[in-house]
């Protein structure tokens, strides 16, 4: 996938700190993505799934739903969408059980959280290019499946 294809998907912030979320925004933005949404709870983050996001940056404590409840929920409706949790909890258990769950990644939020977004970001442009160049047509499927 090439890298302005890959900054053309549809990006989630989801983190109840309005600040937060707008900071967040804005840095993916300056990275070059152009698709990139905001919201402050995850059920209005739930409800926009129909928009098809590929990345979201998810927080872990927002009010009347946590975010590993959310992550529930949208591996349940997408499993392909590559939510990362950026999260105040630096608890293990919290990390361990978002990644069990399906979480791409954990970043504990700090001086250096942006940083972290980028890399993460370069990580799954990475799988997704390795993801792409694995797929096989049906004549290889076939081979494969008698060689």
């Amino acid at each position: 996938m090439k890298q302005e294809n890959f900054k053309n998907q549809k990006v989630f912030v989801v983190d109840d700190n309005e600040m937060t979320a707008l900071l967040y925004e804005q840095f993916i933005r300056n990275l070059g993505f152009n698709d990139v949404h905001t919201y402050n709870d995850g059920m209005s983050s739930l409800n926009a799934l129909i928009d098809e996001p590929k990345i979201i940056f998810l927080d872990h404590d927002m009010g009347t739903m946590d975010g590993l409840e959310v992550l529930k929920k949208i591996k349940r409706f997408d499993p392909d969408i590559y939510v990362v949790f950026v999260s105040g909890q630096e608890e293990i258990e919290t990390a361990t059980k978002s990644l069990k769950i399906g979480a791409f990644d954990y970043i504990v939020k700090g001086p250096d959280d942006t940083q972290k977004i980028e890399e993460v970001l370069i990580k799954i442009n990475n799988v997704q290019e390795m993801l792409k160049s694995r797929k096989r047509g049906p004549i290889r499927k076939f081979l494969s499946l008698i060689l």
